[in-house]
Protein backbone atom coordinates (compact mmCIF):
# COMPACT_ATOMS: atom_id res chain seq x y z
CA UNK A 1 0.00 0.00 0.00
CA UNK A 2 1.28 3.43 -0.97
CA UNK A 3 1.64 6.27 1.63
CA UNK A 4 -1.20 9.02 1.81
CA UNK A 5 -0.25 11.76 -0.19
CA UNK A 6 0.44 14.82 1.28
CA UNK A 7 -2.36 17.80 1.30
CA UNK A 8 -1.14 20.57 2.34
CA UNK A 9 -0.89 24.26 1.69
CA UNK A 10 3.31 24.01 2.29
CA UNK A 11 5.33 25.48 -0.61
CA UNK A 12 8.13 24.70 0.75
CA UNK A 13 6.97 20.53 0.28
CA UNK A 14 5.62 21.38 -3.14
CA UNK A 15 9.74 22.65 -3.53
CA UNK A 16 11.04 19.48 -1.98
CA UNK A 17 8.29 17.19 -4.17
CA UNK A 18 9.27 19.42 -7.73
CA UNK A 19 13.19 18.66 -6.98
CA UNK A 20 12.54 15.09 -6.11
CA UNK A 21 10.32 14.88 -9.56
CA UNK A 22 13.15 16.55 -11.13
CA UNK A 23 16.01 14.21 -10.18
CA UNK A 24 13.38 11.39 -11.28
CA UNK A 25 13.38 12.67 -14.66
CA UNK A 26 17.38 13.55 -14.75
CA UNK A 27 17.77 9.55 -14.13
CA UNK A 28 15.04 8.60 -16.82
CA UNK A 29 17.12 11.66 -19.13
CA UNK A 30 20.49 9.48 -18.47
CA UNK A 31 18.64 6.07 -19.33
CA UNK A 32 16.97 6.90 -22.68
CA UNK A 33 20.47 8.96 -23.48
CA UNK A 34 22.42 6.02 -22.86
CA UNK A 35 20.01 3.94 -24.88
CA UNK A 36 20.33 6.35 -27.34
CA UNK A 37 24.16 6.18 -27.55
CA UNK A 38 23.47 2.13 -27.56
CA UNK A 39 21.69 2.32 -30.71
CA UNK A 40 23.62 4.90 -32.44
CA UNK A 41 27.10 2.32 -31.67
CA UNK A 42 28.06 -0.63 -34.15
CA UNK A 43 27.64 -3.23 -31.56
CA UNK A 44 24.89 -5.51 -31.23
CA UNK A 45 21.83 -3.79 -29.02
CA UNK A 46 20.01 -5.54 -26.29
CA UNK A 47 17.22 -3.34 -24.87
CA UNK A 48 16.07 -5.44 -22.03
CA UNK A 49 18.86 -3.73 -19.93
CA UNK A 50 17.50 -0.34 -20.72
CA UNK A 51 13.98 -1.82 -20.49
CA UNK A 52 14.38 -3.08 -17.00
CA UNK A 53 16.07 0.61 -15.79
CA UNK A 54 12.74 2.22 -16.77
CA UNK A 55 10.45 -0.33 -15.44
CA UNK A 56 12.33 0.31 -12.05
CA UNK A 57 11.89 3.66 -12.01
CA UNK A 58 7.91 3.96 -13.32
CA UNK A 59 6.47 3.27 -10.13
CA UNK A 60 8.85 6.38 -8.19
CA UNK A 61 7.56 8.70 -11.29
CA UNK A 62 4.19 7.45 -10.46
CA UNK A 63 3.88 8.00 -6.92
CA UNK A 64 6.09 11.48 -7.58
CA UNK A 65 3.22 12.72 -10.36
CA UNK A 66 0.98 11.88 -7.73
CA UNK A 67 1.99 13.83 -5.29
CA UNK A 68 2.82 16.74 -7.25
CA UNK A 69 -0.64 16.57 -8.64
CA UNK A 70 -1.75 16.95 -4.36
CA UNK A 71 0.36 19.73 -4.38
CA UNK A 72 -0.79 21.63 -7.58
CA UNK A 73 -4.25 21.62 -6.07
CA UNK A 74 -2.89 23.02 -2.84
CA UNK A 75 -0.85 25.18 -4.84
CA UNK A 76 -3.16 26.43 -6.90
CA UNK A 77 -5.79 27.40 -3.78
CA UNK A 78 -3.66 29.98 -2.64
CA UNK A 79 -3.57 33.84 -3.32
CA UNK A 80 -1.54 35.32 -6.58
CA UNK A 81 0.61 36.90 -3.70
CA UNK A 82 1.10 34.18 -1.77
CA UNK A 83 2.23 32.16 -4.90
CA UNK A 84 5.01 35.06 -5.93
CA UNK A 85 7.00 34.84 -3.13
CA UNK A 86 7.91 31.65 -4.26
CA UNK A 87 9.60 32.15 -7.99
CA UNK A 88 11.65 28.64 -7.54
CA UNK A 89 8.22 26.88 -8.07
CA UNK A 90 7.27 28.60 -11.80
CA UNK A 91 11.27 27.81 -12.33
CA UNK A 92 11.87 24.51 -11.22
CA UNK A 93 7.83 23.61 -13.08
CA UNK A 94 9.96 25.27 -16.09
CA UNK A 95 12.85 22.37 -15.64
CA UNK A 96 10.84 19.38 -15.04
CA UNK A 97 8.90 20.25 -18.76
CA UNK A 98 12.15 20.63 -20.35
CA UNK A 99 13.84 17.90 -19.14
CA UNK A 100 10.72 16.21 -19.89
CA UNK A 101 10.90 17.30 -23.61
CA UNK A 102 14.08 16.19 -23.93
CA UNK A 103 12.71 12.52 -22.73
CA UNK A 104 10.73 12.43 -25.14
CA UNK A 105 12.86 13.90 -28.06
CA UNK A 106 15.29 11.34 -27.56
CA UNK A 107 12.50 8.16 -27.15
CA UNK A 108 11.62 9.38 -30.30
CA UNK A 109 15.03 8.99 -31.61
CA UNK A 110 15.23 5.42 -30.12
CA UNK A 111 11.94 4.51 -31.23
CA UNK A 112 12.64 5.29 -34.86
CA UNK A 113 16.03 3.75 -34.57
CA UNK A 114 15.00 0.43 -32.90
CA UNK A 115 12.36 0.59 -36.21
CA UNK A 116 15.59 0.96 -38.70
CA UNK A 117 17.38 -2.02 -36.96
CA UNK A 118 14.07 -3.89 -37.47
CA UNK A 119 13.95 -4.85 -33.29
CA UNK A 120 10.16 -3.63 -33.30
CA UNK A 121 7.72 -6.50 -33.39
CA UNK A 122 5.17 -5.68 -36.30
CA UNK A 123 2.34 -5.55 -33.83
CA UNK A 124 4.09 -2.47 -32.27
CA UNK A 125 4.65 0.07 -35.43
CA UNK A 126 3.28 3.23 -35.16
CA UNK A 127 0.21 3.94 -37.23
CA UNK A 128 1.02 4.94 -40.63
CA UNK A 129 -0.08 8.32 -40.25
CA UNK A 130 2.75 8.68 -37.05
CA UNK A 131 5.17 7.52 -39.77
CA UNK A 132 4.79 10.53 -42.15
CA UNK A 133 6.82 13.30 -40.42
CA UNK A 134 6.59 15.84 -42.72
CA UNK A 135 2.57 15.38 -43.44
CA UNK A 136 1.53 18.72 -41.88
CA UNK A 137 4.18 20.89 -43.29
CA UNK A 138 2.74 19.10 -46.66
CA UNK A 139 -0.83 19.98 -45.41
CA UNK A 140 0.14 23.67 -45.39
CA UNK A 141 1.97 23.91 -48.59
CA UNK A 142 -1.26 22.25 -50.25
CA UNK A 143 -3.55 24.39 -48.31
CA UNK A 144 -1.56 27.63 -48.78
CA UNK A 145 -0.89 27.54 -52.24
CA UNK A 146 -4.60 27.08 -53.39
Amino acid sequence: MTPPLPATNDPDALLDQLREHHALCQEMLGIVSRENEALRGPDDFSAFPFHQQRKNLLASLDRSLNALRTHRVAWQRLSLDERARYPEVSALIRSNQDLIMKIVVFDRENEQALLRRGLVPPRHLPPAARQRPHYVADLYRRHTAA
